[in-house]
């Protein structure tokens, strides 16, 4: 198969996948103009922050007054972590909970989007994360609870541990498979501390438990009654750990061992510390957002990216001629696939992030600017070429030539180091704003980059891609036709 007919099948399949992701990234406008009926998948909505889908605004301001110094910003990741869990307890999908730390103060930042009366939502964020130690019941006290369900329950209970284990259990043997628990006193205000450390013989991670006095008489009474059975450890009551006792643990330091990654052990340590450690927070601030803003934002933000969008197409095909006809359509494949990933990743769009959004729209089209002045000049030295050794004949044949693929090759090649350092000057900056900064700047930053990213691939491979389907034709004989 030759290059030239390659180069034709992908470009059909780049229009085509760019039509199927005109379709993913406006389903309702799509079927409500054909009426047509979309598939499930190709309905997945946007995910609007609160700026755009209106919600609730709270911050709080955290009493760290009884935490040692050293032991803040534990205290605050493991608190901002139980917060993001009460809260998907409302159904909220992905809430944004930050740390805010002003001098000496922590304060937490708490965005609810999509929901109409954040009352109770409040009044759960606002209580101290509750930790305690439960031990298993005996399996007397497992077949009192198992004598007061259904027949279908109980049923139900012997498929689930039939899948688990592959036994077929009795109803008389199910308080043995049931890993019920029950309160004990040991509570985090016990806890003295829980961190990180690591086996000095596998290095595998493992979180290290420390406790007062008392907490540790407790901790050894139960861990003597519990040899060769779990202790469950729950927060707000979900259970985070269920590590096994496997002997009698005196002078209050404990570890938990398992197929921890570095994460899940670090994470699992600020739990316990967020529910050990009296951080109280109180709610300073609250401001609701209605969703007729929203809407609104939505609807200019819209019809900013259009007018953009339109412009940049109208300046392209007016300078470049039918080069820009084709660097717009690579630039119509570089919205679709950008709006495609805001959805797939997916990324809360924000008013900021939008402006990212519209402002990467304008900058995509830097590079194949970059791309056909520099094609310009290489067209411009082959008609002028004043080479004394060839003849007349040879300069008149390579002039009727037209656009080739040389030329094509030459001027990516070339504009290509101006692109990237360009480009990676502008992600450079994107970085430092998204680890610096927070909310709606660091919104603007992912949108941006993102943009910048996709925007290099499409104009580098597909621009170009584009322009070698056409060179060899009957249009590529005619320099003026591509380029002013």
């Amino acid at each position: 198969m030759s290059s030239q007919k390659k180069n034709w099948i992908l470009s059909i399949f780049v229009l085509l996948l760019a039509i199927f992701l005109a379709f993913f990234v406006m389903p309702g406008r799509v079927a409500k103009k054909f009426n047509i009926e979309l598939p499930q998948f190709l309905q997945r909505p946007y995910k609007l922050g609160l700026d755009l889908r209106g919600g609730v605004h709270l911050l709080y301001e955290a009493d760290l007054s009884q935490v040692p110094k050293e032991d803040w910003q534990d205290s605050m990741e493991g608190l901002r972590d139980v917060i993001e869990r009460r809260v998907n307890l409302f159904g909220i999908q992905e809430p944004l909970v930050q740390i805010q730390k002003t001098g000496e103060s922590y304060r937490l930042i708490v965005e609810l989007a999509g929901i109409d009366d954040p009352t109770q939502a409040i009044e759960m964020i606002g209580k101290t994360p509750y930790l305690e130690f439960r031990e298993e019941m005996t399996e007397e006290e497992k077949q009192e609870i198992i004598n007061m369900l259904s027949e279908e329950e109980i049923n139900n209970l012997i498929e689930q541990i039939k899948e688990q284990t592959g036994k077929d259990v009795k109803k008389e043997e199910l308080a043995q498979y049931l890993p019920l628990y029950k309160s004990t006193e040991l509570t985090g205000k016990y806890l003295k501390s829980a961190k990180i450390e690591f086996n000095q013989t596998t290095y595998e991670p493992i979180v290290s438990l420390e406790f007062n006095s008392e907490g540790a008489k407790l901790f050894e009474e139960i861990t003597e009654r519990n040899i060769g059975k779990s202790l469950a450890i729950y927060i707000d009551n979900q259970l985070i750990s269920a590590p096994m006792v496997k002997e009698k643990i005196s002078g209050g330091k404990a570890q938990i061992t398992g197929k921890f990654t570095v994460e899940e052990a670090r994470n699992l340590a600020q739990n316990l510390n967020a529910g050990a450690l009296p951080v109280p927070i109180k709610l300073i601030s609250q401001q609701r957002v209605g969703p007729s803003l929203g809407e609104a934002s939505i609807d200019a933000s819209v019809k900013a990216g259009v007018i953009g969008f339109l412009l940049v197409i109208l300046f392209m095909i007016l300078v470049y001629k039918l080069s820009g006809v084709l660097a717009s359509l690579a630039l119509f494949f570089y919205g679709v696939i950008l709006l495609s990933l805001f959805k797939i990743i997916p990324v809360t769009l924000t008013l900021s992030g939008i402006a990212g959004f519209v402002l990467s729209l304008g900058m995509a089209v830097d590079a194949n600017v970059l791309i056909f002045e520099r094609l310009r000049e290489e067209l411009k030295v082959k008609q002028n070429s004043n080479n004394p050794v060839q003849s007349n004949n040879q300069k008149k044949n390579e002039k009727n030539e037209g656009l080739r693929e040389i030329d094509i090759d030459n001027s990516f090649s070339r504009a290509w180091p101006a692109i990237r350092d360009g480009n990676l000057t502008t992600l450079i900056i994107c970085a430092i704003l998204f680890l610096i900064a927070s909310g709606f700047v660091q919104g603007f930053a992912l949108t941006l980059s993102l943009g910048v990213l996709i925007s290099m691939f499409t104009a580098m491979t597909i621009t170009k891609l584009f322009m070698k389907t056409f060179s060899g034709t009957r249009l590529s004989k005619n320099p003026k036709i591509w380029i002013r």
